[in-house]
């Protein structure tokens, strides 16, 4: 070989995409999914892009596939989506403190969750509309969960339902819970998604009314004909009054979701609930050690994604306090601006047990459906590994703030 026919060779080795993921169970001997319809209009299988290797190339491809309105309503932010910028650009300034010398030729990213073992701590958090990105929605999503191994977390909001989706879903399903005015209805929710065989609920608890969005605002944001939230279709629909708002602050609350909701309401849960209740928007570490009294089992640490109050603290910000304020009691998740694997081992450092990842594999399944899903999942995985060897920690257990250079912020 000559001296170019070698570097073509290391460099393949060394940052290709055929890289090797050592010791990852469900990424070796995978046979990729058929490609999938890019788009809504798409009717052939759209070839992936070489160009694709990161999460935010995937992103800027899905902006020239997607109309204006589908791709503002997974991208938007509320307000000045400054919490949305500031969610990316905190984990910029939090850097890392690589060793050398460590034997990292085994890496083991499994991780026990909720009595769930898991196969790397990287779960597919819940998003709204699937099938505002894709025909096959929530179906295509699923399928490249299971090709990756990684757990999907269904939205109560899903196009697709509960029951469609398990059926297709070999892996572990999650289930989010938007706590409805219908008590009753929401409890039939919950035990639907428990018999449809998901091992946890999500209840989110940071949305007693929607955001403030000025994107959805200009575009006028609606769902096509025939599009739906699958899972609510028998629900009564109260009218805004239900809320008991004054005719000033009316216009603030959404139907779909129960102002009224306390702690009270997630004692009620508890009662029923026959698997694990997690509590999905905590920054307040308050609201935190709250958590751990009414005996919840879990915490995502969350902004929704910078969508529901601007200028509130990046999620990385808040995870240390939420940590410290849970006591270990509880295993504490969160997401929101992760795009790195870097990410992940920071997010690691400072207490996640596990990390949710929510436009990236939107963004992965409007250009290329489960293939695009399965991809996105399989790159982040293959970063987080390759940070995992480069500073020294061959598994998630030895994943400390010792990998963080020091800073008093922290």
């Amino acid at each position: 070989m000559n001296r170019r026919q070698i570097l073509q060779s290391l460099a393949t080795l060394l940052g290709g995409s055929s890289l090797p993921l050592p010791h990852a169970r469900h990424f070796s001997g995978i046979t990729p999914p058929p490609q999938q319809a890019a788009s809504p209009d798409a009717t052939q299988p759209h070839p992936v892009s070489p160009h694709l290797v990161n999460l935010l190339d995937y992103e800027d491809a899905a902006q020239g596939r997607l109309s204006k309105m589908a791709f503002d309503y997974v991208a938007e932010g509320a307000a000045d989506e400054l919490t949305l910028r500031r969610n990316r650009e905190s984990f910029s300034g939090i850097r890392l403190k690589p060793r050398v010398l460590a034997d990292v030729s085994k890496l083991d990213t499994q991780v026990e969750l909720l009595g769930q073992k898991l196969d790397f701590p990287i779960l597919l958090a819940p998003a709204a509309f699937h099938k505002l990105l894709h025909p096959e929605g929530e179906i295509a999503t699923a399928r490249g969960a299971v090709a990756a191994g990684a757990t999907m977390v269904v939205s109560s909001l899903s196009t697709t339902s509960i029951e469609d989706i398990a059926n297709i879903a070999s892996g572990p399903l999650w289930f989010q819970l938007y706590v409805q005015r219908d008590r009753g209805f929401t409890r039939e929710l919950v035990q639907r998604a428990e018999y449809a065989g998901c091992r946890a609920l999500c209840v989110t608890v940071d949305s007693p009314v929607p955001g403030t969005r000025y994107r959805e605002m200009r575009d006028e944001f609606h769902l096509p004909a025939g599009m739906t939230p699958a899972n609510l279709k028998s629900l009564r629909m109260p009218s805004n009054n239900d809320a008991g708002a004054t005719l000033a602050t009316r216009g603030i609350y959404n139907v779909l979701m129960d102002p009224k909701l306390t702690w009270d309401g997630i004692d009620a849960i508890r009662t029923y609930a026959k698997v694990p209740v997690i509590l999905k928007g905590i920054l307040n570490p308050e609201d935190a050690r709250l958590a751990v009294a009414h005996g919840v089992h879990g915490i995502i640490v969350s902004n929704h994604g910078g969508r529901q109050l601007d200028t509130v603290p990046a999620t990385i910000e808040a995870l240390p306090q939420v940590v410290n304020s849970a006591g270990g009691h509880i295993p504490i998740l969160m997401d929101g601006g992760i795009r790195r694997g870097t990410d992940v081992i920071k997010a690691l450092a400072l207490g996640a047990r596990a990390v949710l990842i929510g436009r990236p594999y939107l963004w992965g399944l409007a250009v290329n459906g489960a293939g695009g899903v399965e991809q996105v999942i399989r790159i982040l995985y293959r970063e987080f590994l390759t940070a995992m060897a480069l500073c020294g920690k061959p598994t998630i257990s030895a994943i400390d703030r010792e990998v963080l250079w020091p800073d008093h912020s922290l």
